[in-house]
């Protein structure tokens, strides 16, 4: 396992600002794989992520049109936002998309891709979004995020993803 740290986010406006924040680290050929239930936050830390990036269109869930494409505004990557959740084929679907000719120069997000895209990349960021049961931090919902991040392949090595959870 590589670079690992957990931070509790407390409001999706929170949760908004650490997908900003975690723009700053991600380069062209990244790889993010977002996992966690219905509602955990993905597509909220997605929408900060395109914030961070400086890209073009609204980020909102893909989940009817599978992968949407938000070209850079100031000469970055690009971020490419897929939903995995319909795809059961794993890599073979996802194939079809192209994301291996996407993944070299854009930041490719997958949500629900845990377990059907790993082979893109062995460099990768997993996030996993969880209910932090018994955190002290309330939420408007009351139902404050654990936000785990862990960056696998040479990659992450040395990249500090404990900043991330700063105030």
């Amino acid at each position: 396992m590589g670079t690992q740290t957990t931070v509790t986010v407390a409001t999706p406006e929170r949760m908004n600002r650490l997908g900003r924040d975690l723009a700053g680290l991600l380069r062209p050929g990244d790889l993010v794989l977002l996992s966690g239930e219905l509602g955990a936050g993905k597509t909220t830390l997605t929408r900060g992520l395109g914030v961070g990036l400086q890209v073009r269109g609204a980020v909102t869930s893909p989940t009817f049109v599978i992968a949407r494409v938000h070209p850079s505004l100031v000469g970055g990557p690009a971020l490419v936002h897929v939903d995995a959740y319909r795809l059961g084929g794993g890599l073979d679907e996802m194939e079809d998309l192209d994301l291996d000719v996407s993944l070299p120069e854009s930041v490719v997000v997958v949500e629900w891709g845990e377990g059907k895209v790993e082979d893109l990349s062995e460099d990768r960021l997993e996030v996993r979004i969880e209910r932090a049961l018994g955190g002290s931090t309330i939420t408007e919902d009351g139902d404050p995020r654990a936000v785990t991040l862990t960056g696998l392949g040479g990659r992450w090595d040395g990249v500090d993803l404990a900043r991330l959870g700063e105030e």
